[in-house]
């Protein structure tokens, strides 16, 4: 596999289906983003914490390469299918499902027994950990951000967007999980203060 090719020298690529775009498209800044976003990931997952939220994380990152692969496809073009199969150099693109989402949504229920009642907005921070896991939460709702705008223009399977919206909401859970197992205090926000 040749890592360069020459071709996007002009500022143009290529979407699985072989139709050329501007490397500034919107759909081209969405798929990015999730590029992103998985690297954001797999540096919170490189840190010190335990070890089944790393392979949740290793699985966060997998799917995240489905999606982007699913992005990088061209709507309209020979491999766009409801069910992407397999394209002419034997790539097999799974799918989304429903159960990829409820993951996250009983990792948070299971998380959230265990953790303080949460009364206040908390600040990003404490520990490199847990702000690493507050800047792939910010990735990740900018990646949200870029698939909706696509989506406005072009079909985006709605598993996308909702996989997005809830690991955005795993990853916030997740960073106080790591500054609970951590001992580290959350900072409340407060309004108006300014302290140094």
């Amino acid at each position: 596999m040749k890592i360069y090719t020459k071709t996007g020298d002009k500022g143009k690529t290529s979407l699985l289906g072989g139709k050329r775009i501007s490397k500034n498209n919107v759909r081209i800044e969405a798929y990015g983003t999730i590029d992103e976003l998985n690297s954001h990931i797999g540096l919170l997952k490189d840190q010190n914490i335990d070890l089944y939220s790393k392979e949740i994380l290793i699985g966060v990152q997998n799917q995240l390469f489905t999606i982007g692969s699913i992005l990088a496809t061209d709507p309209e073009g020979r491999f766009a299918k409801p069910k992407i199969e397999k394209n002419n150099r034997g790539i097999n693109i799974p799918e989304l499902k429903e159960t990829d989402v409820f993951l996250f949504e009983n990792e948070i229920d299971l998380m959230n027994k265990l953790l303080p009642e949460m009364k206040w907005f908390v600040l990003p921070g404490g520990h490199p950990f847990v702000s690493q896991c507050h800047i792939a939460r910010c990735v990740c709702r900018r990646a949200e951000r870029r698939v909706i705008a696509l989506s406005e223009e072009s079909f985006v399977p709605e598993i996308i967007i909702k996989y997005l919206n809830r690991l955005s909401d795993y990853l916030f859970v997740l960073s106080r999980k790591i500054s609970m197992d951590l001992k580290i205090k959350e900072v409340p926000w407060r309004p108006g203060e300014r302290k140094m």
